[in-house]
């Protein structure tokens, strides 16, 4: 039945806010039909033009959906867990889990001990030595570090700076495929999730500026190199193309998640320095340094600073004084330094090696930087248990896209060359004969 008395107002914005806020306080479920739109006019006194405005405003912003003759109705609340992995079966190679190769991290840093507190940590929630070495460690790569902050990882971080940022039903742009826990976040935060495209030079131009003229983007979140899962990373040419798209936009927020620092295998093209009036250079070292580390350093415009920290201040307040310690003592100790190039180099071959064998088997994969390779795939189930059948666990793309074709994702961090030329012989094995049982 058709609810009314919930919705109330005499312009369009007027309207889709009191429709919104029916939603928000449960007077209107999902699964609720809007009054028509002659209908709703004829109660309101208004034009049916200044409804169907209304509706395509709380449309845009992903309130409700028009199911055709079934109406206009409140969208269902997306399950915001959707995109976990599965578990991995016992006995199998895992090459499905995106993490670094424990033998590639370092020790935990020497000497670090609990710091004496002498006033609060709130009126300085940054150490000044870490915050000097920040500066530096952004701005060899050419990031402009006037302003920094620290957070509880790179997640934490772009959830705060969304959730100030936007409100319930904004649109975001993420790649596409992408990475599955910021679609995940994404979700959970009420906003709208709209797919670019990605190729091996990271977003594509043409897809991005679709999203901001069409969808109204207010965000865009993506990775300058190493992007999980599809392996691409910025070239020059890619991230003026996509600064020209976003420089003129005063109010879109460009956050850029530089999560694999020092191993991506690919240098920094960053378009947080290409000229965006509203922008994060987000940097983590969970990679290269070590996955319990929860710690992130973000670059950003003033006004930015002031919003997340302001946040920041009422949440957590500050990150772990000893967590920064920790982070301090890897970031200037020439041993570790030296071991994370050498990841790099490892990681960099690793990948290459899977890349070039399934690339002489006829099999076209992505990965240009970073620790994994997509291979784009006509049926994801039947590749991954195939390959399941013959050792391998690798991760079906499914949680990993939104409207992107099929694919799959392997972690080569570990991989070594001779299991490359193994995995590779498998794989092609395996299409081989998907393509004999289901015609490709």
């Amino acid at each position: 039945m058709a609810i009314q008395y919930a919705i109330n107002g005499t312009t369009a914005k007027e309207i889709s806010a009191s429709a919104e806020r029916a939603v928000s306080a449960g007077a209107l479920g999902a699964g609720a039909t809007l009054p028509p739109v002659r209908r709703l006019a004829e109660r309101l006194g208004v034009s049916p033009g200044t409804v169907a405005a209304a509706y395509q405003e709380l449309r845009r912003r992903g309130i409700v959906v028009t199911r055709g003759r079934g109406g206009t109705v409140v969208a269902e609340a997306p399950a915001a867990a959707s995109r976990r992995p599965p578990k991995v079966p016992e006995g199998l190679r895992n090459l499905a889990g995106g993490r670094p190769d424990p033998a590639l991290l370092p020790d935990a840093a020497p000497g670090v001990r609990a710091l004496p507190v002498s006033r609060s940590h709130r009126a300085a929630p940054r150490l000044p030595e870490l915050e000097e070495a920040v500066r530096g460690w952004l701005e060899r790569d050419g990031v402009p570090a006037g302003h920094v902050t620290f957070a509880h990882g790179a997640l934490d971080l772009v959830g705060r700076l969304l959730s100030v940022e936007l409100r319930p039903g904004d649109a975001v742009a993420v790649e596409d495929p992408g990475y599955h826990h910021l679609l995940d976040l994404v979700t959970a935060l009420g906003l709208r999730t709209v797919p670019v495209a990605v190729d091996e030079e990271g977003m594509r131009p043409e897809a991005l500026c679709a999203a901001l003229r069409e969808d109204g983007v207010r965000a865009v979140v993506l990775s300058p190199r190493a992007q999980n899962p599809y392996g691409g990373c910025l070239s020059p040419a890619r991230r003026d193309a996509l600064a020209a798209l976003v420089r003129g936009a005063s109010d879109v927020l460009v956050v850029e998640n530089d999560y694999a620092w020092g191993i991506a295998g690919a240098p920094l093209h960053s378009l947080c320095a290409a000229g965006p009036a509203r922008w994060a250079h987000v940097r983590t070292v969970t990679k290269s340094l070590g996955a319990d580390l929860r710690w992130a350093a973000a670059a950003c415009d003033a006004t930015t600073l002031a919003r997340h920290d302001g946040r920041l201040l009422l949440t957590s307040g500050w990150v772990s004084h000893l967590l920064q310690a920790t982070v301090l003592a890897l970031l200037t100790d020439p041993g570790t330094r030296d071991l994370v190039g050498r990841a790099g180099a490892v990681y960099a071959r690793r990948r290459g090696a899977l890349v070039a064998a399934l690339a002489e088997r006829g099999v076209t994969a992505h990965g240009r930087s970073g620790m994994n390779v997509w291979v784009p795939v006509a049926d994801e189930s039947a590749v991954v248990n195939g390959l399941r059948t013959r050792g391998w666990w690798v991760a079906a793309g499914a949680r990993f896209r939104v409207a992107s074709g099929p694919g799959v994702r392997i972690t080569t961090a570990d991989l070594t060359e001779a299991e490359a030329v193994r995995l590779a012989g498998d794989f092609a094995a395996v299409l081989g004969e998907a393509e004999a049982t289901y015609g490709g």
